[in-house]
């Protein structure tokens, strides 16, 4: 084998750099928030499907918003968790990737967004069906540490294919 073989081409153009991986946070502050919310949609599912309900999904929507235009540090819940609970424990362990729980917050205005499409267009229970969709991930996310649109997140990074090559 010659030593020219071996030797990279000049012309060959140089990988894609990965992209840098955002600052971590605290793991905590998401479930945090998460159970804020889920105590708003339980008090969403208590009003039933008239107005007052209606308006309280409307106000979670933008809390969802902050969330997936910000990150969850960005929202009211993780300035609470920063400011109030935060500096009374221990600092984590480990911190988290941001986007899993940033996309969640996409997944989570999606599904109360619709429902509140659906009031507005006179469907019956929309609010309250979408509240206890919203409600469960959020339970499941304060309770267990399970965050549903963070696994939805993994799950499509794995099925997305790598930025300039195959999924091979």
């Amino acid at each position: 084998m010659s030593e020219t073989a071996a030797t990279p081409s000049t012309t060959d153009p140089a990988p894609a750099p990965a992209p840098a991986k955002p600052a971590g946070i605290d793991p905590r502050g998401p479930r945090f928030g998460a159970g804020v919310t889920a105590a708003l949609l339980v008090v969403t599912l208590l009003l039933g499907s008239g107005a007052a309900a209606t308006v309280l999904l409307a106000a979670i929507a933008l809390l969802f918003l902050l969330g997936a235009a910000r990150g969850v540090q960005g929202t009211v819940q993780g300035v609470a968790y920063r400011r109030w609970v935060r500096p009374r424990l221990s600092p984590p362990a480990e911190l988290e990737d941001p986007r899993p729980p940033r996309f969640a917050q996409l997944v989570g205005l999606v599904v109360v967004g619709v429902g509140l499409l659906l009031a507005a267009l006179g469907v019956p229970n929309a609010v309250p069906i979408a509240a206890a969709l919203a409600l469960v991930a959020a339970f499941l996310n304060a309770v267990f540490g399970l965050c549903l649109g963070c696994e939805l997140y993994l799950l499509l990074r794995r099925w997305a294919p790598a930025a300039g090559g195959s999924r091979a």
